[in-house]
């Protein structure tokens, strides 16, 4: 007896031990019912597997709180939530560690695109049609709809920036969705687009913050928004807002590493964790995002994929954002589209 309680006690030592070895990892994501997901998914059980604590912040995305931090040496986040477009700028900015693919396996098991130079996507989501269906008789049936205030009257909801928000109007315009950037590549695509948001602006209330479109909906500000799909399908349970999938824009959410980051090792054990099938598996079932790991689909029950982006009847009339396009053009567009929201 007394020998076992002396190999408990140094088990349990020894544990505390690697505990107390392991970093705090300091991740940074988007917040709301995003980073309630993931907490479930992806914090609690990386704690409870004894790899050190996660601190959890939040931001809405802003590349100039990563570029502050990387210049000025002063990297506090070992770990942040980007999108496509944004992870194509930090990576050719060389703002974020490169990665070695050999760390998440064979590329084959994850949706194509995941695995990247400077970041690894953990889920894909969409931008998409959502309206409260108490507030409205009819169902709108595409972004053409979203426009018509005198068939459909009330407030509009759009994110605050040109990304999605152009594609979005080319697409009330006429435009369909395999040819969005062939048209929004040109000027005389671009002036469309900026043209056919005029015919909206006094309708337009607009929002920057994933959780704002479902409460805007829910409190009757405005009949229809664009919305990021998990956070519609996370409060569809206690309210009557509906999403409509033609025309959505989807893309990768991607962890990536800010350069000079204190605990880089740490945070690529961690993004390696978050790929896992279980772990996406629970992330899916909290917040209805396509799972890039295949391996994870099959895990999750019917009633789940037939609200994420990924399924293949929801993702035949979306438009896949175009990384480059934004790459090479998103500086001028958000500079032009923040003057013409200013006016």
């Amino acid at each position: 007896m007394l020998k076992h309680l002396k190999l408990s006690a140094l088990a349990l030592g020894m544990m505390a031990a690697a505990n107390a070895m392991a970093a705090d990892l300091t991740v940074i994501s988007f917040g709301g019912a995003n980073k309630a997901a993931q907490e479930k998914a992806f914090y609690k059980t990386w704690e409870e597997a004894g790899n050190g604590k996660i601190v959890a912040g939040e931001y809405n995305g802003e590349m100039a709180k990563i570029e502050a931090q990387v210049d000025t040496k002063g990297v506090t986040m070992d770990l942040v939530e980007v999108e496509s477009p944004e992870l194509s700028q930090g990576c050719d900015e060389d703002l974020f560690e490169t990665l070695d693919p050999k760390l998440f396996g064979d590329k084959a098991n994850y949706v194509d695109g995941t695995i990247q130079t400077c970041g690894v996507g953990f889920f894909v989501w969409s931008t998409v049609l959502a309206y409260n269906a108490d507030k409205l008789q009819t169902a709108p049936a595409n972004w053409a709809d979203f426009w018509d205030t005198q068939k459909f009257p009330g407030k509009r909801g759009l994110r605050k920036g040109a990304k999605y928000t152009l594609e979005i109007a080319l697409m009330a315009d006429g435009v369909a969705p395999a040819d969005v950037y062939k048209v929004l590549g040109s000027k005389d695509g671009q002036n469309r687009a900026f043209k056919k948001l005029d015919e909206l602006k006094p309708n337009i209330q607009w929002w920057e913050a994933g959780a704002q479109p479902p409460q805007y909906l829910a409190s009757g500000d405005v009949v229809m928004s664009s919305a990021y799909n998990g956070r519609i399908a996370a409060v569809q349970k206690d309210s009557n807002l509906k999403v409509v999938w033609t025309g959505g824009v989807y893309d990768f959410d991607a962890w990536a590493i800010p350069r000079g980051a204190k605990n880089a090792e740490e945070a690529k054990k961690f993004i390696a964790w978050t790929l896992k099938p279980e772990n996406q598996k629970v992330y899916a079932e909290n917040i209805a995002y396509g799972p890039t790991n295949k391996a994870a689909v099959p895990l999750l029950a019917k009633s789940v994929t037939d609200n994420m982006p990924t399924t293949e009847a929801n993702l035949k009339d979306q438009v896949r954002i175009d990384v480059k396009f934004w790459a090479d053009n998103g500086e001028q567009l958000e500079q032009r589209f923040n003057a013409w929201a200013a006016k």
